[in-house]
């Protein structure tokens, strides 16, 4: 069974459309203005095997923190809408990234419960088009849209980029994970009953 979504939101701020499939091959299409967090996106998508289009209208003219939180939203909101009652699920995915000399650690529980432990300062303000202040930002919208647990940390590494890329790419990594089906897993991965 295909575990697709879409979701639209609009406000007078922004204006998003996403479109997810999490079983996918890593397909994109996306523009959101902001050719960094393109990028960023494109290769959460690429590493985690999700097909995903995104377009994004958002008061670039004002600055980009409508736009990353807002995408952050809707794209929390498409995977839980994607994932249902979440039957079958790993629930629990966890990724080491390198990329050169940066290490990033990215864990995420797909428990119902919204939770952020973003463990990173950051050396510039920007990189690119992209303010770095709005990465903890993009990464707060989806864990509590989506209702997980995210826990990223910077081990090591210093250039931005880097860093910045490492931990879209971890995130898709470990949320490919989480999500993947598991044929043991009759109902839901929990002693409670839900998630």
């Amino acid at each position: 069974m295909s575990r697709n979504a879409s979701v639209t939101r609009k406000t007078k701020e922004t204006d998003i459309t996403a479109t997810l499939e999490l079983d996918g091959t890593g397909n994109s299409n996306i523009d959101t203005g902001i050719g960094f967090f393109d990028h960023m996106l494109e290769g959460f998508s690429r590493h985690g095997f999700f097909d995903l289009i995104l377009e994004v209208e958002g008061d670039l003219q004002v600055d980009g923190h409508h736009t990353v939180e807002d995408t952050g939203i809707v794209i929390g909101s498409v995977i839980k809408k994607a994932l249902g009652d979440k039957a079958g699920i790993r629930r629990y995915g966890s990724c080491i990234l390198p990329m050169d000399e940066t290490l990033v650690l990215c864990a995420v529980d797909l428990c119902g419960r919204p939770y952020l432990n973003f463990d990173c300062n950051f050396t510039v303000d920007r990189v690119g088009e992209l303010d770095t202040e709005l990465i903890r930002e993009f990464f707060y919208a989806i864990s509590y849209s989506v209702g997980m647990n995210l826990h990223i940390k910077l081990l090591d590494g210093s250039n931005n980029h880097h860093i910045i890329e490492a931990m879209f790419k971890a995130f898709a990594k470990a949320l490919d994970m989480a999500v993947e089906k598991d044929p043991r897993i009759q109902d839901v991965l929990s002693t409670k009953g839900s998630l």
